[in-house]
């Protein structure tokens, strides 16, 4: 027989039980309503009528997200392991030793209320994707039986990031391209091919001398550079299947990468950015970005990230009115929807003007 009371503003269910002689009550809480309470005990009640052995061992859910990261996620690389690894961190910093069989819907809800409180919507999103594909496996498992992400409301107090905007001017982008038109540092040469070739830095760094085919002008991306702690060590592969591509290159910039492996040796792994004295034998992201910047607000141009030129390529490319399917090839970019999703105020700006040309266009044949 199930008994029922109110414990703050949550219900909890206690069905009386004997166990080898012994009282062995089942107890769970966290109900919104007494009604969700009586029918989540029915089906126990339904359980021990048909003597339904009922294995309840309870698990941290923290302890179970950790052993399902263990199990699920062995191929990951280091960088997106980590964020699972922070995940698993919020999950312990709020749930404590809280078993994930006894976690409802609405005590869901207040972690997600509690950690949008500190971090953005969209890491706040990330977290709970996280989340979700867990719960469903412990559904598939039966170790739960209700998924208490479902309809999850997902907030943030912080404004996102949006780096994509952070992006150089047609003007400033020739500006930066001519004063690295003629390089002199290892750095100086990285800054100009990331800015007419859109690569990640992962990717850059990653590349060796036979990638580059002076004949066809282009640039062979299959491989990336671990290029810190969180990442692969040495070689790896790319972001995703579809970051495996050739892209077109200029005269200009293969011309000068061209004279560049004409008067300098090469190196036991073939790298063009090798960097013997580095920790990871390539030159680091932190040493680019701090060139970058410094040339910038030396030419009176706002401070971007390395990061930041690849987006500076598209944005050019877009404006140009290049295809955004080309773009998103050329990006390496998964679908298309990540393209749009990144240069969404750029295609928003662009809508305007072709609204503009419609109105013209179809204005001049009615007049």
């Amino acid at each position: 027989m199930a008994s029922y009371q109110k414990r703050g503003k949550s219900w909890q269910y206690v069905i009386s039980r004997m166990v080898n002689g012994k009282p062995d009550p089942i107890r769970k809480s966290g109900f919104a309503t007494k009604r969700e309470a009586q029918a989540a005990a029915s089906v126990i009640e339904e359980k021990l009528r048909k003597g339904v052995a009922l294995k309840e061992k309870l698990e941290p859910f923290a302890d179970f997200f950790e052993s399902w990261v263990k199990v699920y996620k062995v191929a990951i690389g280091k960088n997106t392991r980590a964020r699972y690894l922070e995940t698993l961190g919020s999950i312990r910093e709020f749930f404590l030793d809280e078993p994930i069989q006894h976690i409802t819907k609405r005590r869901y809800q207040e972690f997600l209320n509690w950690y949008a409180k500190t971090h953005s919507k969209e890491t706040t999103r990330k977290l709970n994707t996280h989340i979700r594909a867990c719960v469903r496996d412990a559904i598939d498992e039966g170790i739960i039986k209700i998924d208490f992400t479902r309809k999850a409301v997902i907030s943030g107090s912080l404004p996102a990031k949006r780096e994509e905007e952070k992006h150089l001017s047609l003007f400033e982008s020739r500006r930066l391209i001519k004063l690295f038109s003629k390089p002199v540092h290892l750095s100086h040469f990285l800054i100009l091919l990331a800015i007419t070739s859109g690569l990640r830095f992962g990717e850059l760094i990653g590349l060796t001398r036979k990638d580059f085919d002076f004949e066809k002008n282009e640039l062979n991306v299959d491989k990336t550079w671990g290029y810190n702690n969180k990442m692969h060590e040495g070689f790896g592969p790319t972001k995703n299947p579809q970051s495996v591509r050739k892209i077109k290159m200029d005269l200009g910039t293969m011309a000068v990468f061209k004279e560049f492996f004409r008067r300098t040796p090469d190196n036991i792994y073939g790298l063009v950015f090798y960097s013997p004295a580095s920790k990871y034998k390539v030159i680091s992201n932190t040493a680019i970005n701090k060139v970058l910047k410094k040339s910038l607000k030396e030419m009176g141009i706002q401070e971007i990230s390395v990061h930041g030129l690849r987006h500076t390529h598209a944005s050019i490319l877009l404006y140009k009115r290049t295809s955004i399917y080309y773009v998103s090839k050329r990006l390496g970019h998964s679908d298309i929807e990540t393209t749009n999703k990144y240069y969404a105020h750029i295609i928003d700006e662009l809508q305007e003007q072709d609204d503009a040309i419609s109105v013209t266009t179809f204005g001049e044949m009615v007049g």
